[in-house]
Order: C-alpha cells, then sequence, then structure tokens
C-alpha cells in the first residue's frame, strides 16, 4: 500500500521556522544595505535563502553580524501578520521594489509563480509583516518569532544567482542559511556537512584522478581519466550480467537522427529546451539524441513482432546528451552528456505486471550490493490541468496505468509513496530516492511506463489470438547513468570503494631496489590473474608509498623486503590497517580474488 507521507513538507513547522527565518535573515539584510532590492526567499531542505540585489559587496565576513542581528529580532518577540491586498494596494507597498512588482504583475495578470510558471489557480495575492519588515509571501510562518531557538540558526554562505533562474536576467546576491529546532539538531547538520565536504565527489574525483572537467571541452562534459573508465567498465559489467540473467538484448543506436523522429515521438512539443539546438545538414535537420527510446522503438518496429517474443527487453549503454542550465550544473550529478543504463521493455497487458515487479527487484538487488539500506520508492503522478501543456493529453489513459502501477507495487508488497504533478510526460513513473552513508539524498533510478509511444509509433504484436495487439512500453534505468551512479559511489564509500570496483585494487611496494624486479614480477603475475596491480619501485621511502597508496585509497597493498624475497611471500597491508606479514602469495590471491568475483563490500 501507499504510504501516507506523514506531514508535507509545506506544512511542516520546521517550513515554518525555516521561511520565518528568512524573513528574518532579509530584515537584518536590509538594515545592513538599506538601500538594496530583495526579491524571494523560500525554505529549502536544510534551510532557506534569500536572493538580494545589493548596493554594495557582502563578504563571509559579514554573516555573524547577520547572525547577531538576526538573534536580536528574534529575541524581541515579533507576530507574524498576514494581510490580503489587491494587486494595486500591493503595488503601493512596494513601490520602491522593482522585483516585487514584477512578481505582482505575474500573480495579478497571470496566476504565474515566482518562477514564472502558471500556477493551478490564480492566488490571492497576501503579505506578511513581523517587526519592521513587510514581504510578498503566502507563507506559512511561525505564530511568533519566539518559537524560532536562536542558537539553531547558522548563515552558511553567499552566491550568485540569477534572477527566476534565467542566466539572461540581471544576476543577484543569494545568501543560505540553516534553521533547526534544537541546537543539537543544528550540530548533527554541521557535523554531517563536515563529513559531506571529505566525501565531495567533485574533489575526490580529482583526488583520485577518476574525472575533470575542461573549459575547452564545455561545462557539464565530464572526461574520465582511466581510473573512471575502469569503474564505468566494472558497473557496465555487472548491468551486463544482470540483464543477461533476467533475459535482456543488447542493442547500438546512433548518437544523432533526423528531427522527425523526436516530432513523430512528441518529445520535441515537451523536451525541446532540454534538447541541444538542430545541425542542418542537405536541408535536412539534425539532432544529438537526448534518450533512446525512440530508437529502440524502431528496433521494435523493424519486423512483425509475435507475442511470443514478449516480453522483449531491449537495453542498450548509450551515450545521450542534454542542455542543462548551466545554473543546474552539478559535477557528474547534472551533466549535459550521460552513458544511461538504459532498457525499453515491450509487454502485453497481461505480463505488464511481472516485468514491472522484476524491475523493481533488480533495483533492489543493486541496492544490497552498494549497501544502500535507506531509499523511497516514490509513484509520480499526472496532474488534470496539465493535460496538453505538460503531459500527454489522454486522460483515461493516465488513470489506467497508474492503477496499474499501483496495484503491481501493492501486490509486490512494495512501501511507495505518490507524489501529484511529478511523472514523465508520456506516463506514470517510480522514481528511487537514495540516501548515502552520510544521510545525502540522492535520485538514482527510474522505473517508467509509457503509454504514449507505442501509437505514435504505431507498434504492434500479433497476440494468441492472431490479432494486433498494442504492447505497453516500461523504461528503466536502474543504475541511472555511469555519470549519476559514480559520483553517489564516491560519495557512498568516500572513495574507498570495495576492491571489485577499485581502479587500482593492490599496489606491490618495494622497500628497497632489491626488491624491484620481485615487486614487478608479481604485479605481473596478479595482472594475470585478473587482479589491477601495480608495482611502486621508485625511490621513495617504504613509509611514504604507503602514505601515496593510502592517498589513492588503494584496497590491498603488497610490502616485498629482503625477507619477503628470500621465503617467496609478501607482507599484506590492508587499507583499513590490518596487517599479515610473510604469507604466501597464492593465499592472498585466493583472498583477493574470492573478494573481487563475488562483488563483495569487504576486504
Amino acid at each position: 500500500m501507499a504510504q501516507k507521507v506523514e506531514e508535507k513538507y509545506e506544512e511542516s513547522h520546521i517550513y515554518k521556522i525555516r521561511h520565518s527565518a528568512a524573513h528574518i535573515m532579509a530584515q537584518a539584510v536590509l538594515e545592513m544595505f538599506p538601500e538594496s532590492k530583495y526579491t524571494i526567499g523560500p525554505p529549502i531542505d536544510n534551510g532557506f535563502y534569500y536572493d538580494f540585489e545589493l548596493t554594495e559587496p557582502i563578504t563571509q565576513e559579514d554573516l555573524p553580524k547577520l547572525e547577531k542581528r538576526m538573534r536580536q529580532i528574534i529575541a524581541g518577540q515579533h507576530t507574524f501578520k498576514k494581510e490580503v491586498l489587491s494587486a494595486n494596494e500591493a503595488r503601493k507597498v512596494f513601490k520602491d521594489q522593482p522585483y516585487k512588482l514584477e512578481l505582482i504583475d505575474g500573480l495579478d495578470q497571470g496566476g504565474l509563480d515566482e518562477y514564472g510558471e502558471l500556477l493551478k489557480e490564480k492566488p490571492e495575492i497576501s503579505i506578511y509583516k513581523h517587526d519592521t519588515f513587510v514581504d510578498l509571501c503566502r507563507g506559512p510562518h511561525v505564530d511568533n518569532t519566539k518559537e524560532i531557538n536562536p542558537s539553531a540558526i547558522k548563515l552558511m554562505s553567499i552566491a550568485g544567482a540569477y534572477w527566476r533562474g534565467d542566466e539572461n536576467n540581471k544576476m543577484l546576491t543569494r545568501i543560505y542559511g540553516t534553521a533547526w529546532r534544537t541546537t543539537q539538531e543544528l550540530k548533527e547538520y554541521l557535523h554531517m556537512l563536515e563529513e559531506a565536504k571529505k566525501r565531495d565527489h567533485r574533489k575526490l574525483g580529482k583526488q583520485l584522478d577518476i574525472f575533470f572537467f575542461d573549459d575547452e571541452v564545455g561545462p557539464g562534459l565530464p572526461l574520465w581519466m582511466p581510473n573512471g573508465g575502469i569503474m564505468i567498465e566494472e558497473l557496465e559489467k555487472l548491468g551486463k550480467e544482470m540483464e543477461e540473467q533476467a533475459g535482456y538484448l543488447r542493442v547500438r543506436t546512433p548518437n544523432i537522427s533526423k528531427e522527425e523522429l523526436f516530432i513523430r515521438s512528441g518529445h520535441l512539443p515537451f523536451y525541446a529546451e532540454s534538447m541541444y539546438p538542430p545541425m542542418e545538414m542537405d536541408g535536412v535537420k539534425y539532432y544529438v539524441k537526448p534518450m533512446n527510446c525512440p530508437m529502440h522503438h524502431k528496433i521494435f518496429d523493424a519486423r512483425p513482432r509475435s507475442y511470443r517474443e514478449l516480453p522483449m527487453r531491449l537495453a542498450e549503454y548509450g551515450t545521450c546528451y542534454r542542455y542543462e542550465k548551466s545554473g543546474e550544473l552539478f559535477g557528474l550529478m547534472r551533466v549535459r552528456s550521460m552513458q544511461m543504463n538504459d532498457a525499453h521493455i515491450y509487454t502485453s497487458e497481461e505480463d505488464f505486471e511481472q516485468e514491472f515487479m522484476n524491475v523493481i527487484d533488480l533495483y533492489r538487488k543493486y541496492f544490497d550490493l552498494f549497501k544502500i539500506e535507506k531509499y523511497v520508492m516514490r509513484l509520480s503522478l499526472h496532474n488534470k490541468a496539465g493535460l496538453g501543456k505538460k503531459y500527454v493529453d489522454n486522460e483515461r489513459l493516465w488513470i489506467k496505468t497508474e492503477e496499474m502501477v499501483r496495484n503491481a507495487m501493492d501486490n509486490g508488497g512494495v512501501p511507495y509513496v505518490e507524489a501529484d504533478d511529478e511523472a514523465a510526460f508520456y506516463g506514470p513513473k517510480v522514481d528511487v530516492q537514495v540516501w548515502s552513508a552520510i544521510g545525502k539524498e540522492f535520485s538514482l533510478a527510474t522505473n517508467q511506463v509509457d503509454f504514449s509511444q507505442p501509437a505514435r509509433f504505431n507498434l504492434k504484436f500479433i497476440n494468441k489470438a492472431g490479432k494486433e495487439e498494442m504492447p505497453l512500453v516500461i523504461h528503466r534505468a536502474p543504475l541511472s547513468t555511469h555519470e549519476r551512479m559514480i559520483g553517489f559511489l564516491i560519495e557512498q564509500y568516500a572513495g574507498a570503494f570495495p576492491p571489485w570496483l577499485s581502479p587500482e585494487q593492490v599496489r606491490v611496494i618495494s622497500i628497497t631496489d632489491g626488491q624491484i624486479e620481485y615487486a614487478e614480477n608479481i604485479a605481473k603475475e596478479l595482472k594475470a590473474k585478473g587482479i589491477r596491480a601495480s608495482a611502486d619501485i621508485s625511490s621513495e621511502r617504504m613509509n611514504a608509498k604507503i602514505r601515496n597508496a593510502q592517498l589513492m585509497k588503494v584496497p590491498y597493498m603488497l610490502l616485498v623486503g629482503g625477507k619477503e624475497l628470500e621465503a617467496n611471500t609478501v607482507s599484506l597491508r590492508v587499507r583499513d590497517g590490518s596487517q599479515q606479514n610473510n604469507i604466501p602469495l597464492s593465499e592472498f590471491i585466493t583472498r583477493a580474488k574470492d573478494r573481487i568475483e563475488n562483488r563483495s563490500n569487504e576486504l
């Protein structure tokens, strides 16, 4: 059964605390910079922010002063008062604030929110007042500032942000803060942030020679170093093994195709802003592909299909390209070039539930492998108001396929939550939110139903009665993209990957020049056994060599000195600090191959 969300974040007390803290911070900022213009200040996960057009630069050193003033405002025990105004009344209140006037115009004329998106209903125009501060705001807030713990707030950082998220608009100053119920919660959050810094995939990705970005190549287009290439190959090998066992067929498709393919699929009307602009040759427009779906449909439709071939599971590690806005790019988590663990399952309605649940079961196998203990299955549904604009205009099929997914999840005993107005444009989907070892949330996998594409491509199969029938399509990506998956795994393991996934599994370290040949021969033997190994025969001291291997988070170090050479043994130093001296090389190989071949998380 679908889990009932205990409380919507927008209605929770912590939301009200953070929203109110944003207003209090804005008051403090405007007192410090009275001529500044203020825009919006929403609560976000773990905190809040507010965007300003400041009259002079603000620095990190100013934040403690603002915090002090915020605590003074909180101590004043000011009541938050709501007033509903007409548009003209609101314009008078904010006559010197151009950004507020623009927001009022949007609310009044078209029911647009602060990002220019059409609201479901034309809203009331309201303001909230406390102390000397007044803001255009729909709330909610705490009743009084005394409900905010002054020792549980902290201003965190300063950044640039475009007005309304549009890079064509003015760059504003964004101040981030965090607010909690108790001082202990704040301390725990700050501790988690320190841990997160240590695990930041962008920092570790560079340190461990996994990936990097280059301005001449372009933003959001990662370049994979050899270590990153190994990790991609290991994930691809894993995916192929799992999919072969599950009856998937591997296909390959081009990286570009004609415009008419994406017109037929329906992606262009709904997805054009996320696609790179077309290139033209001989009067024909071509797009680099943002997804594999239309080409897989072409492969299914390449010849007549029988029910005996269904379910047909077509899988591909295809590279796709999407134009993410510059402000939304973030390391490997939001990129413009991505290698997708993609597949499309063509199934009859009769087999739909089993196929859908097979994908969910595949998710859970991966979660066990990667020690993902906390996750949420989110059933994303359409909203009727968005039909024809945000979603394919077929209410009957929306209701039908959403109910099919619900039944599959309920019958399979899989806990899930429902999210309104978050579906793909062509059908409902189950998105999987996972949490890393330090509690950081990621959107990792997806399992989608597509009822639109089969009709657009006129996909058919001959059923048991000898009649044509249209299949349903399940679009799934349990390993996400290589980019996002590797970014997640870097942070999940803090770069200390299990042996099977580690780019370098063993480093053989010679203690003196007298063991160089012995170390090189051991590395060769390990490679011959399928173990990724190198020999450090540099002139550095042994402790420096060990430190270098630890910095690269190599799981196993084999130390070889005079005693080991004489006895034809090795001394094993494990990444966790444990050590075994003078063991036969064969004993280590047995241990290492067991961990690697079984994809164990143990060392």
